[in-house]
């Protein structure tokens, strides 16, 4: 058993490995039926090859792949199951367009749809025996951590725990305690794992090089201060190492991509969109005779306030405030609406008139910019940049997500902002869908 843990690492990789050949074996066996040309020495083979290669690795870099131990078996399933279906989809259509030509058909026609939907189910079968296989044998060999909740108070004690509750093979908690515990560095040597959440920045000092002297494994939530650290580059002058961070905002030439990009964009998805959107209308318009959309003032870059478009989830002529669980105002076409994110589509016509972006910060309500920025004053730092569609805060957090964790996911985008990253979090988007009930709790939901 020693000898296995040892090489776990490397059997993971094989399985992973093994795990993408089936699926690519899949893909390419099948389609040979009828396509004899992609598994022998051709044009066709190399380039249908490189194309599913090629996209294969760039979805699995963005959706993430074969993270056994640490996500949920669902999720990895889902971001496999959604880099295969893609990869099989843009290479289907490469071949379809390839054997368009007097050999083989005149013109574009869709062939092999039966093919590629038992492709689809085949590889759905493969990704999950394999996670299911590979998250069993990591389990077997690591055992949960204990990991010990350092907080500033109960409440923030029992956000960690409830997000820690959801990975319970993963973790296990030992212990809860305030950072002026007594017997914290005692209780930190029994530990596996400390977790630091809302601890004072010199207090986070002295816990962290304590759990370093003790070799163990650190969790801290970051302050501005980590995040610009994290966007920074080592440098040396002379003799004396600095870690070296310059103010820079988004440059012209950016902008100008970003905005072409944002226009370009938005204008697809609304015309592709526009079958749900009529239905949503009809949907709202048929529940209760009220107005189709929402409007609400909301704040972009510079602070600048502009009207954001929302199709209408609650009842007409209620109070303004953030959803609660259970919240009586919601209709029951609303919540199906904001379960699968439909309610955001109007914001498309936001992003074609400038007010948005596709990606961006998170546009908040005027009363909460107000009373986040009491609260916290470097809340009014996510404002130099425009508002966004979608984010870090959108795909990773949830409606009840605090204020201070929002604000950090903005910063993260904002300090690493590059048109790279906006496509990958435009793919990432896409895997909301799939956690629709996590990322749409409300407020009150523990």
């Amino acid at each position: 058993m020693d000898i296995v843990y040892k090489f776990q690492k490397s059997i993971i990789l094989a399985m992973k490995f093994i795990m993408y050949a089936a699926a690519f074996a899949t893909f390419f066996l099948m389609f040979s039926i009828d396509n004899r040309e992609i598994i022998e020495l051709s044009r066709t083979a190399a380039v249908t090859l490189s194309t599913y290669v090629i996209i294969l690795v760039l979805l699995s870099g963005t959706y993430g792949s074969f993270d056994i131990g640490k996500r949920k078996d669902k999720d990895i399933v889902f971001s496999l199951m959604l880099s295969g279906a893609l990869t099989d989809l843009i290479t289907y259509f490469e071949l379809t367009i390839m054997k368009t030509n007097e050999a083989n058909n005149t013109t574009f026609r869709l062939e092999n749809i039966g093919i590629l939907v038992s492709v689809l189910l085949i590889q759905f079968v493969i990704f999950v025996i394999f996670v299911r296989l590979g998250s069993r044998f990591y389990f077997k060999l690591n055992d949960a951590e204990k990991c010990l909740i350092i907080a500033d108070d109960k409440t923030s004690a029992g956000r960690v725990a409830k997000a820690l509750g959801d990975f319970s093979e993963r973790y296990v908690i030992a212990d809860v305690i305030g950072y002026e515990d007594d017997q914290l560095k005692d209780k930190i040597v029994k530990a596996d794992t400390v977790i630091l959440y809302e601890v004072p920045v010199d207090v986070r000092k002295e816990v962290i090089d304590w759990c370093y002297q003790n070799l163990k494994n650190i969790y801290y939530n970051p302050s501005v201060a980590d995040i610009l650290q994290h966007s920074s580059q080592q440098t040396v002058i002379d003799d004396i190492p600095f870690y070296a961070w310059q103010f820079h905002l988004i440059g012209f030439e950016q902008r100008i991509i970003k905005r072409l990009m944002d226009l370009s964009i938005s204008l697809i998805l609304l015309v592709l969109t526009s079958p749900i959107l009529l239905i949503s209308a009809i949907c709202i318009r048929k529940n209760d005779g009220g107005s189709v959309f929402f409007r609400q003032k909301r704040a972009t870059a510079n602070g600048k306030v502009f009207e954001i478009y929302k199709f209408r989830t609650m009842k007409e002529n209620v109070e303004n405030r953030s959803a609660t669980r259970d919240d009586d105002r919601i209709t029951g076409v609303g919540r199906v609406l904001r379960k699968y994110r439909i309610d955001e589509l109007p914001q498309l016509i936001n992003i074609v008139k400038g007010d948005m972006s596709l990606v961006g910060p998170r546009p908040e309500m005027m009363e909460n910019v107000e009373d986040y920025t009491r609260e916290l004053p470097e809340f009014r730092y996510r404002l130099r940049m425009k508002a966004g569609l979608t984010g870090y805060a959108q795909i990773f957090g949830k409606y009840n997500t605090s204020s201070r964790d929002k604000l950090m996911l903005d910063l993260m985008y904002i300090e690493n902002y590059s048109l790279v990253k906006d496509i990958q979090l435009l793919f990432q988007t896409v895997l909301v869908i799939f956690k629709a009930d996590e990322s749409t709790e409300a407020f009150g939901d523990k």
